[in-house]
């Protein structure tokens, strides 16, 4: 079937536009942040242990988040995937107009800026992704949807019947696997970890949740690697290896050690009916 004709440009004032995909980030964000202090202020989902943050450090948080998205982004993108332009054209790395981002650097920014958050206000790292993890799958529906409205990132040559025939991808259906990945890092993830911390109330074991997050990015992104298009300036890797699924691989480890460690660790005893105020963390140091 044919792309359907979608504008990139949402909205355009003289030189000012509002592209889909920026307003897609703004979107992910301001949604994932007020889920995320959705969750902290549900009494019901922290039966053993305090919410680790409180809503005004979250209302914090999200500006050391968006810069983490950002440039963690924007460096994962030149270092994975175009590390000539450090020599090349150095001036490019900045602009973030001209697109060029990285799911797997902004996820390295993030976590480097809960590091750092959680050392300067001395809260526990793991407790502390357990409520930014929940709402990554948000910014990630929405990231996916502008990428197929922007016709890029496409997938491998199909016959299936919902192959699609992108603009500047040639004459081949391919696969829509920008909607592949806002239906399974999006909708199915959310849901997971929907029921990771409504249902099993799993924000009562440190780092779980987030190591849930982890691992179930990295399974589905890996695995739809092998249906998405590599990009054509990256060379051929060994094993039908794709950049996407190297990244993919260190963050599954990561999230199933977060998970076996969170989940052999003890619990502590029911909370009383009026718990006590967030508690305030053993340190990031302590907790790594």
């Amino acid at each position: 079937m044919p792309f359907p004709e979608f504008d990139p440009v949402l909205v355009q004032i003289g030189p000012f536009a509002i592209r889909w995909y920026a307003l897609a980030y703004v979107a992910g964000i301001l949604l994932g942040w007020r889920w995320a202090v959705g969750l902290v202020r549900n009494a019901r989902l922290w039966v053993n242990r305090s919410p680790p943050v409180t809503p005004e450090q979250i209302d914090d948080l999200i500006l050391w988040v968006t810069i983490g998205v950002i440039v963690g982004g924007r460096l994962g993108h030149v270092v994975f995937y175009t590390p000539s332009l450090i020599v090349e054209d150095p001036v490019q790395i900045v602009q973030v107009w001209k697109g060029g981002m990285s799911f797997h650097g902004g996820a390295i920014g993030v976590f480097l800026a809960m590091i750092f958050f959680a050392m300067r206000n001395r809260l526990d790292l793991w407790r502390l992704g357990d409520v930014v993890a929940p709402a990554v799958p948000i910014g990630l529906f929405f990231g996916r949807i502008a990428n197929f409205i922007n016709g890029e990132l496409w997938g491998r040559p199909t016959t299936l019947p919902w192959g699609i025939v992108f603009p500047g991808a040639g004459a081949e259906p391919r696969h829509p696997s920008q909607l592949y990945e806002a239906a399974l890092e999006g909708l199915l993830l959310f849901a997971v970890l929907m029921w990771a911390t409504h249902g099993a109330k799993l924000l009562n074991r440190r780092g779980v949740v987030m190591g849930m997050f982890t691992a179930g990015y990295g399974l589905i992104r890996a695995s739809l690697e092998t249906v998405r298009e590599p990009d054509a300036y990256l060379p051929a890797f060994p094993f039908g290896l794709t950049m996407g699924m190297m990244l993919s691989i260190p963050m599954i480890a990561f999230g199933l050690w977060l998970i076996w460690r969170g989940m052999r660790e003890p619990l502590p005893p029911v909370l009383p009916a009026e718990s006590a105020p967030p508690e305030p963390g053993p340190g990031a140091a302590k907790s790594v």
